[in-house]
């Protein structure tokens, strides 16, 4: 329930405090006084956006803050799927700074508006002359069924279901269009799949393979040239060894006179060495070489195969290819794997199209089982309500369609009197009517839904005399199990208050406000008696409200 709501610097209110209690909270006040700014006010705790206009002095923050006793609400896992700090004593705060921006806050922890809208449906029902609109809303008049047919669990499991046969479906339409692209493209794809496989691409092949190229096609010239480099490093008289062997045993000679003689002669020891070992590899490289006709043609073969895959592929080097080969391997073996796939989805589809039918039959025949109860306690509270004649023509039909809430389509027709013809709600009643009959489907709902506080505002709006006494007793009786406030006109319906507050207008100089106060009982004779005979009080209009009140 709502405990205490502080409102400071929004509209034409400067600062409001009051505290609320349970029962039947009465809220009257002239036309014009404010009472739609209080709801404004609370509605921004509930999570509607706010702008800068709704500051009163645009140099301060506007703050409006609540304090909810949701001990008895089993909201804790609520809260936990919103990542709240959980309170008995929940305290919600919005701010709307100078700048226009807006911040909320749930128990000092701030929030976003999503998660502050989802946490206010669980606190209050603002009920206003737009929701009675609601009436006509096929998804209400659904809402309305089932609650009293307590289907939240079944329609919990249902929505998930149908989200993932949706997800699934979706799926299933994606790897269709792929498999039609990939047909397509198929016998291309393993064409130029399987040449690069026959390559038999390695990488860094290309660079060996030019190489190799470049020295069985030049090796008459590679022969001569080794041999001119064997004959000029090992010839007795003037090869670069026999000089070089006599540059060191020159040098050995002096190597004991002076350090620097020996370094040199270790210098041309060091050359002797590595020159020995150029001639061995001189040696081995003539040894080893061999001209071989048909590993030449087998090299310039495969080069050959590599530049068109190069350049078909407008690829620079090998890795590239591979690179493609591996890309082409995966769209042939998804378009091979397409096939299982598809049938994967189709099986999933027909699975969960017999989960969601089984569901929804579920749902469907527990609708049907609440519909009687549904149509004889609203013609039972309406009968009440001066409209004995209405009476309500509510029909359900399963169809083939999986729809968000079930396969059914819901008739909710009205006939407001006898013998007339059953219509749409807002054709068959009058805006009266209409109050009359949200007013007795939210006294059967608030037995079915467990909502701490519910506020009407004007809801006896098109009514008066016994009628407007009766939908009081109403409210009076749905007081007894939840809070409930009343904004009204009527002092029939003001008289059967537990509280009663009144929301006035004051002018200092220039400046008006509005403010909010309990009434005492005295205050509350004086209220009601100008309800019901203007601003001039007369005695027999306090004898009236006096009557009214006990």
């Amino acid at each position: 329930m709502l405990t205490s709501l502080s409102i400071k610097n929004y509209a034409l209110i400067d600062d409001i405090q009051v505290d609320f209690h349970n029962g039947l909270t009465i809220i009257t006040g002239e036309t014009g006084a404010g009472k739609s700014i209080l709801l404004g006010g609370l509605s921004l705790i509930l999570g509607k956006r706010a702008d800068l206009s709704s500051i009163k002095d645009t140099e301060k923050k506007c703050i409006i803050e609540a304090v909810f006793d949701i001990a008895n609400y089993n909201l804790k896992s609520l809260f936990s799927a919103e990542d709240l700090d959980y309170e008995a004593q929940t305290i919600i705060r919005r701010e709307i700074l100078p700048s226009g921006k807006s911040r909320a806050f749930v128990n000092d922890t701030p929030v976003n508006l999503d998660s502050l809208s989802n946490l206010g449906k669980h606190l209050i029902d603002i009920h206003s002359q737009h929701q009675t609109l609601e009436l006509a809303d096929n998804q209400f008049q659904f809402q309305i069924i089932d609650a009293l047919a307590d289907n939240s669990n079944e329609l919990e499991i249902y929505k998930r279901k149908l989200s993932e046969y949706k997800s699934v479906k979706q799926e299933l339409e994606n790897l269709l269009v792929l498999q039609s692209e990939s047909i397509k493209e198929q016998d291309y794809n393993s064409f130029l799949l399987n040449e690069l496989v026959e390559a038999r691409l390695v990488k860094g092949e290309q660079e060996q393979l030019e190489s190799e190229y470049e020295t069985l096609n030049n090796i008459q010239e590679i022969k001569e040239q080794l041999a001119l480099s064997n004959q000029l490093l090992s010839d007795d008289q003037t090869g670069v060894l026999s000089l070089l062997t006599a540059v060191k045993q020159s040098l050995q000679k002096l190597r004991d006179y002076n350090s620097s003689y020996n370094e040199l002669f270790s210098r041309v020891d060091s050359s002797l060495i590595e020159l020995n070992d150029i001639f061995s590899e001189v040696e081995t490289h003539q040894e080893n070489l061999e001209a071989d006709p048909n590993r030449l043609e087998a090299v310039n073969a495969k080069l050959q195969v590599l530049h068109g895959l190069l350049q078909k592929h407008h690829s620079s080097n090998i890795e590239e290819l591979l690179s493609i080969q591996n890309e082409l391997t995966g769209k042939v073996e998804l378009t091979e794997q397409l096939d299982d796939k598809i049938s994967s989805a189709e099986a999933s589809i027909s699975v969960l199209e017999n989960e969601l039918n089984a569901i929804a039959a579920k749902i469907h025949e527990s609708r049907q089982m609440a519909i009687p109860k549904l149509k004889e306690q609203l013609e039972s509270i309406l009968a009440n309500l001066e409209m004995s004649e209405a009476e309500f023509s509510i029909d359900l039909e399963q169809k083939d369609t999986f729809y968000t809430n079930g396969k059914d389509e819901l008739s909710f027709l009205l006939s407001a009197n006898k013998g007339g013809n059953f219509n749409e709600l807002k054709k068959a009643a009058s805006g009266g009517e209409l109050s009359r009959i949200m007013l007795a489907i939210k006294s059967i709902l608030s037995n079915y839904i467990n909502l701490p506080t519910i506020m009407f505002d004007e809801i006896d709006t098109g009514v008066s005399g016994e009628i407007s006494n009766q939908m009081a007793n109403i409210m009076q009786k749905m007081s007894k199990s939840m809070q409930v406030f009343t904004i009204t006109h009527l002092p029939q319906v003001a008289a059967k208050g537990d509280t009663h507050f009144k929301v006035y207008k004051e002018s200092q100089g220039n400046i008006t406000t509005t403010d909010m106060k309990r009434l005492s009982e005295e205050e509350r004779i004086v209220e009601i008696a100008q309800m019901l005979g203007g601003k001039q009080v007369t005695d027999s209009a306090v004898a009236h409200a006096k009557q009214l009140l006990n």
